[in-house]
């Protein structure tokens, strides 16, 4: 069901590379934000850029989900008294040795937050959760156009057979898949008897200028440490993927809650597919001719079809979204680098 911008929306994770967006984006457009971080001191950077707002911005603690059974009712608090939700927090890495560091807290935080929902959520006509093109996208041997009807069950099959020998990618890709399976599972046991619908987002990488709290390059998220590194360390340019800017998912949110026909619906939210080289190209000039950002070789990869793209056009239709090109990112992404003194 849409919200009105009066509304009130609980976005979890709210000091994260993306999270920090979507509560900006939802401020923006005139809604209250109730910000969850784990721990009081990660929402300090937080009241301070939307100190603006702080009439209708606050920050809540909600302790670790991750250990032991604290996730059983962590929510329970938080969700009370809003009108939609915004589950943003899963984690994001290729580090894992065991696949139980990712699955548990993807899954967990995911299920715990519908269940606290449907215990306490008394206000609540939607959740918005934020899923990825991890749980879409398996691997075939040519270039491949996947939409919301696909399902990355291949990396499930592979870390169930292989566990701690699985590969990292398909930890993560798992992780994503059975996070968001559970999410539809739990609709349809409880669905009929909740006041809410869901709404799943699903977007491939999240790159673009950085809001949350990041005092040096090496302790940026994955996402944009591997944009940073494009830049900034020679020879790095290899591979690609598909690419969406972080303001462009942000706003997602915001349309998903908004309209009524994004209520039950999976949605990919993906601008195109890119090699690493294309951003360098895509550089402002300014930026090219400055000695501390590699180059790479120019238009080397600009006729080569990337390995995967998605099919987005279901985010046009029923969200109405509007895509930032490579150009405008690109410029952003360097100005931030530069006002950071990177």
């Amino acid at each position: 069901m849409p919200i009105a911008t009066t509304g009130k929306v609980l976005v979890s994770g709210a000091n994260g590379f993306l999270a920090v967006w979507v509560v900006r984006a939802f401020l923006e457009n005139g809604y209250s934000v109730r910000g969850a971080v784990r721990s009081a001191d990660k929402g300090v950077h937080l009241s301070k850029i939307f100190n603006e707002y702080r009439e209708k911005f606050e920050v809540v603690e909600v302790p670790d989900i991750t250990k032991g059974r604290r996730c059983e009712g962590a929510f329970d608090e938080a969700v009370k008294g809003v009108d939609a939700i915004a589950h943003t927090a899963s984690p994001y890495h290729f580090k894992a040795d065991d696949p139980a560091e990712l699955l548990e807290p993807a899954i967990k935080g995911t299920v715990g937050m519908l269940e606290s929902a449907r215990k306490c959520g008394t206000a609540v006509k939607r959740i918005v959760i934020t899923s990825s093109t991890a749980a879409v996208v398996h691997d075939e041997p040519t270039p491949q156009t996947f939409t919301e009807a696909d399902w990355d069950d291949q990396a499930v099959e592979n870390v169930q057979r292989d566990g701690r020998n699985a590969s990292n990618v398909h930890k993560y890709r798992a992780s994503k898949t059975l996070a968001e399976r559970a999410a539809w599972d739990f609709m349809k046991t409880h669905g009929s008897s909740l006041g809410w619908d869901l709404t799943v987002l699903n977007p491939p990488l999240i790159l673009g200028p950085i809001l949350h709290e990041v005092p040096s390059p090496s302790l940026l998220n994955t996402s944009a440490l591997q944009m940073y590194n494009t830049y900034a360390t020679p020879d790095f340019v290899s591979g690609g993927g598909c690419w969406v800017d972080v303001r462009d998912i942000a706003l997602a949110h915001v349309l998903a809650v908004k309209k009524e026909a994004a209520g039950g619906e999976r949605i990919i939210i993906s601008r195109e597919a890119f090699w690493w080289q294309d951003w360098l190209d895509a550089t402002p000039e300014a930026a090219k001719s400055n000695p501390k950002y590699q180059k790479g070789k120019p238009g080397s990869q600009k006729d080569v079809i990337p390995p995967v793209s998605y099919d987005a056009s279901k985010s046009v239709r029923i969200l109405g979204i509007k895509y930032r090109d490579m150009e405008e990112t690109a410029r952003d992404v360097v100005r931030d680098y530069e006002e950071r003194g990177w």
